[in-house]
Order: C-alpha cells, then structure tokens, then sequence
C-alpha cells in the first residue's frame, strides 16, 4: 500500500514539474545535475537521463563556471536565495527564442532565481535554479528604450546638417562656459557664415542652398573632433566649440575648413557650385559676465571677416 503511496506521490510531483512553464534545475554541491524538468528538456533537447549526475558545466560551456560559483556559495552556506535579472546578465542557458522568426531576438532572455533546499538536519546541500523565459518583456523594455534613443537624437539633431540643433548646442555651450569659468581653461569658439549664401539660392533655388549647407557641415564634421561640440545655430551660421583649446591652436582648423570649402564644388542637379565661408574666432576670457558675450565677441570676429571681403577668418 505504501509503495502504491509512493508512486503516485511520484506521478503528481513529475506531472508538476512537467507543466510548469519555468526551467526547474536541482544541483548539489558538486553542481551535477540532479532535477531536470520537461521546460529545460524542450528548450535544451536534452533528456533528465543523460544529464543527470552529470557537471552542469560539461553540458553548458557557455556558463562561466566561476561566475556561477560565485553566485550560488551564498545560497550554500548562507541559505540566502540569489536573483539575476537579464539586463545583468542575458540569459544563462543559451536557449533560442520560442519564436526565433516573430520574437526579435535569436535567444531567449532569462531571469534566474537560486535557492537553498535545506535536507532535514538542516545543511544546504541542494540548490535549485528557476529558470523564467522574459524574451517578451526584454524585447519590450528595449524596444522602448531604443524609440526614446532616437527621440532624444531627433530632439538634438538638426534635420539638415547632422549637427546638433541650435537649442541644444547652446545648452553645451552654457555648460562649457561654466566650466571655464571654474577651471581657468582656455577653450574656443568658431561662427562660420556662408558667403553670399542669397546669391545661390536667387541663382538656383533653395533646395541647392540647402545642399550647400549640409556640404559645409560635412567639412566640419570630418575636420573637427569628437570631442568638439559643432551645432547649427542659425539658417547658414554654423558654430563649432573647441575645449580646452587656445584661439591660437584654432587659426590652423579655421584656416583648413576655409581652403577645403573653397576647393569644393557643391553638385546640385546638373550645376557645379563654388562658395566660400567666412570664419569669427573667440577665445575664453574670465571677464565675460555670461556666455552671451563669448558668442558676441565671435560674432563681431565673423563681421569684420566679412567686411574684409569674406573667405577669411578672424580672431577677436
């Protein structure tokens, strides 16, 4: 009657392991495979046979056995379970997606629960490692998290040039001014003005002004450096901000884009464009009393490359 008792209990706790939709794994301290349920047999195609009493690791090289160890030894010796979400780490069992084709993503995210199973004199020599399947809601958080990427680009980005926009290159340059202001460091600022820029678009329309433009930032981008901050600021004024940068240091980059943009012709439809630009530098000084004057000091820089018959640069 007992062992009628005995194998039914048997039956019920196999039918549990079965239908359940998490990973159920049992290790001992040698970390061999002790429980291997229907979910980690379906997603492994490994049978509880051939795994069981076997090393987790043999099976699963992709797990850092060391990492693991690290892990799991707390929930030995301390009886304390162990959580790791998939935004510390992916997955542990390297199982492909449930729908590799509509899902997104070629393997199935996982978050993993470790827990002690005490015998009964009360020492750890089991743990169990649950295993949940969250490749929807990982796909989902990361979805979002790219569409609030872009978001952030658009927000920044000027549509035409690439460059950052006006509102947000001037909130960099408020920042660096700060920062100058604090630290005593020379950095500093560039206007560029395309010369006769209603010439062209009289000439040829404004969709050709506008390539124009977007050749310009092209020289920039390609001519500047990470780390400087270039932005459109106003229609065809474009600025570029050099940290810790001397205006000297700066008369050989504005002297450059100046040449490189004479040299180029602008291709639009079946015309070939020349134009030139214009160049106001200004330093950092200690006395402007907010970043406006900095910006006014360029500008009056640009102004006086401009009534010198333009295609020059100027340093305030």
């Amino acid at each position: 009657m007992q062992g009628m008792k005995d194998i039914a209990e048997m039956h019920w706790k196999h039918d549990l392991l079965g239908s359940i939709e998490v990973g159920i794994v049992v290790l001992n301290r040698d970390y061999e495979v002790q429980v291997w349920n229907l979910f980690m047999e379906n997603h492994s195609n490994i049978i509880p046979s051939k795994i069981r009493n076997k090393s987790l690791f043999e099976f699963f090289p992709e797990i850092d056995c060391q990492w693991f160890k690290a892990k799991s030894e707390p929930v030995f010796s301390l009886k304390s379970p162990v959580f790791v979400i998939w935004e510390q780490r992916p997955f542990l069992f390297r199982f492909g997606a449930n729908r590799p084709i509509t899902s997104g993503s070629e393997f199935m995210f996982q978050n993993i629960t470790i827990f002690p199973l005490a015998s009964l004199t009360g020492r750890v020599e089991q743990v169990c490692i649950v295993v949940y399947d969250v490749t929807v809601q990982a796909l989902n958080i990361k979805a979002v998290a790219a569409l609030n990427s872009q978001l952030l680009e658009i927000s920044r980005v000027d549509g035409l040039t690439g460059l950052f926009n006006h509102r947000y290159w001037e909130e960099q340059f408020c920042q660096e001014f700060k920062r100058n202001l604090r630290t005593k460091t020379q950095s500093s600022l560039i206007i560029l003005d395309i010369d006769n820029l209603k010439k062209i678009n009289d000439t040829y329309g404004y969709p050709a002004g506008d390539e124009v433009i977007r050749t310009l930032a092209e020289i920039v981008k390609k001519t500047t450096r990470e780390t400087d901050l270039c932005g459109r600021y106003y229609d065809e004024k474009l600025t570029i901000l050099l940290p810790d940068t001397g205006a000297e240091s700066v008369q050989y980059l504005a002297d450059r884009i100046c040449r490189l943009v004479e040299k180029r012709l602008v291709q639009y439809q079946q015309h070939g464009i020349a134009y030139t630009v214009s160049l106001g530098v200004a330093q950092f000084d200690n006395i402007f009393s907010d970043h406006s004057h900095w910006l006014e000091r360029a500008e009056n820089a640009l102004c006086k490359a401009k009534e010198a018959e333009r295609n020059q640069v100027v340093i305030a």
